[in-house]
């Protein structure tokens, strides 16, 4: 995994958030993040469901409004559908304003359970990574992990695809016990090797988990 400075880590953990799950484990946390829907999502849900594997969706409120269908399928089939903000703004500039950051939170949720009929998960990933200590602590305080990710790569470029070899060879090879794994569901790539990298994980003798397995 990548190292981060010590007074990151101490950050991280003091406000519930995560970028590695469990490193005495060979597991894999698998998640994806959805801004739009590109048409590979319900190829993506066949190739989990296919290998048995539960994922993490982090979504926008635009992404649920426009794809219901996907966020029940989602929820029926056991993957756990997490909150991305309303928005898509950066987290750090909205924890200036307690009501603006709180609504990026409570309008998805609302959004979602309008949907499925259900309370959303409180897992949370900030838009671009991007956060501060005051977004961190509000975060926590409205009751949600916040999840960052030990491996992503270049794959959201709708128009300037990695090849699938160079893809499959970076993910592998990046593979480490605990990793939490950020994929875009956009990524047309990432739907047509997304079936082999799995084998091949478990392959490996990794496991995949769910965010509420972590630690």
């Amino acid at each position: 995994p990548s190292e981060e400075p010590a007074e990151i880590l101490n950050l991280i953990k003091k406000y519930s958030g995560y970028y590695l799950g469990d490193t005495s484990k060979k597991v894999i946390y698998l998640t994806f993040d959805e801004g739009y829907e590109n048409g590979y999502t319900d190829k993506i849900l066949d190739i989990l469901k296919k290998n048995n594997v539960k994922a993490a969706f982090f979504v926008t409120t635009p992404y649920i409004k426009d794809n219901e269908d996907l966020i029940k399928r989602m929820v029926n089939e056991g993957h756990l559908v997490c909150n991305h903000t309303a928005k898509h703004l950066s987290m750090a500039k909205q924890a200036k304003n307690t009501q603006k950051f709180q609504n990026e939170f409570t309008v998805t949720e609302k959004a979602y359970t309008k949907v499925t009929g259900k309370e959303m998960p409180k897992f949370f990933r900030p838009p671009m990574g991007k956060y501060s200590e005051l977004s961190l602590f509000y975060t926590k305080k409205l009751g949600y992990k916040t999840i960052f990710w030990s491996f992503a790569y270049n794959d959201w470029n709708r128009n300037k695809q990695p090849s699938p070899e160079f893809a499959k060879n970076k993910i592998l090879s990046r593979a480490h016990n605990g990793a939490i794994i950020l994929l875009h569901a956009v990524s047309k790539t990432n739907s047509e090797i997304l079936d082999s990298v799995i084998k091949a994980w478990k392959a490996n003798g990794y496991t995949l988990e769910s965010l509420d397995k972590l630690p």
